[in-house]
């Protein structure tokens, strides 16, 4: 065979190999089309099964945009809405139906009576308080709310209350009902088992809870760097002396200030002072030591971070 013709030859096997699998990309592409137009005759879910079983597959590139949350609407808590009705009701008399506690009582509650008082009763609590709250089907509650009165009674009144969808609005829907109190519930073991002896921690609690509640020195002296917490203003104690400290952690208890960074919670207790008495008060405090002292890192007792009666 002459040079040229194996040239011709060689040339031309690429070719053809190229030719066939062209063929075949071809064929499957009639038989991918063929599938869809089937799955479209035979409904909706086979056009589903076609199109994810196709020999090409894209991926959807990637949104920037983030994916909206839908969250459903939190019900409001009627609480407020049935104390505020108790201590309306229980100040109305049905013999003086137009006074300002009666046309309260009745606005919000207008298929409720009014309490029939017999002539000089005096039966109007001192304060009124929702202590518990349940909800229940289709948008109904029963509220707790317990009445105080001057001798030391305590009543409890459970009242049914409506909500609409939005929590906008309620309605007392039947008159209240004495109930038994909430029982009162076991307290788990506290945590501060570690008794602090008097020594560098327990006089920069008392220190700085000085200067926090009565105003007596500056408080930022005794935190920790990047902490802000405010002084109580105005001051309500002249004097506060601790009693006794409790920790969470053995290093708390130590004679000596431990290493840089070392980190305790405390709860305070200590009694405050002014010119009505003396008040037993406690404070959860978390404090760090730093150059051989300690410094308060967090008050954990429910405090705002920016002063103010507390």
């Amino acid at each position: 065979m002459s040079p040229g013709k194996q040239a011709s030859e060689s040339d031309a096997a690429p070719a053809m190999a190229a030719g066939v699998e062209l063929e075949k990309m071809r064929r499957r592409v009639r038989l991918s089309r063929l599938a869809v137009l089937t799955a479209i005759a035979a409904g909706p879910i086979a056009l589903g099964v076609a199109v994810m079983s196709g020999p090409a597959t894209a991926k959807a590139a990637p949104s920037d945009k983030p994916a909206a949350v839908r969250t459903a609407p939190v019900a409001a808590d009627p609480a407020g809405y049935a104390q505020l009705f108790v201590s309306a009701w229980l100040r109305s008399s049905a013999d003086d139906a137009t006074s300002a506690q009666a046309r309260l009582a009745q606005s919000m509650a207008p298929d409720v009576e009014l309490p029939d008082l017999v002539s000089g009763a005096q039966s109007k609590p001192e304060s009124v308080t929702a202590v518990r709250s349940a909800q229940r089907e289709g948008g109904t509650w029963s509220v707790t709310v317990a009445a105080q009165y001057a001798d030391g009674r305590v009543r409890n009144y459970a009242v049914p209350v409506v909500a609409d969808r939005a929590g906008s609005s309620f309605t007392v829907t039947g008159a209240p009902g004495v109930v038994s109190g909430p029982a009162r519930a076991e307290a788990p073991k506290s945590p501060y088992g570690v008794t602090v002896p008097e020594g560098d921690l327990s006089s920069a609690v008392g220190e700085f809870l000085s200067a926090y509640l009565t105003g007596g020195g500056e408080v930022g002296r005794y935190l920790a760097p990047g902490v802000k917490l405010s002084a109580v203003s105005p001051a309500p104690y002249q004097a506060v002396t601790v009693q006794h400290v409790l920790a969470v952690e053995e290093a708390a208890a130590a004679e000596h200030v431990p290493a840089d960074g070392t980190a305790v919670r405390v709860l305070a207790q200590v009694e405050g002072r002014d010119e009505d008495g003396r008040w037993p008060l406690g404070y959860e405090l978390a404090l760090k030591s730093r150059s051989g002292r300690w410094e308060v890192a967090a008050l954990e007792s429910g405090a705002a971070q920016d002063g103010g009666a507390r």
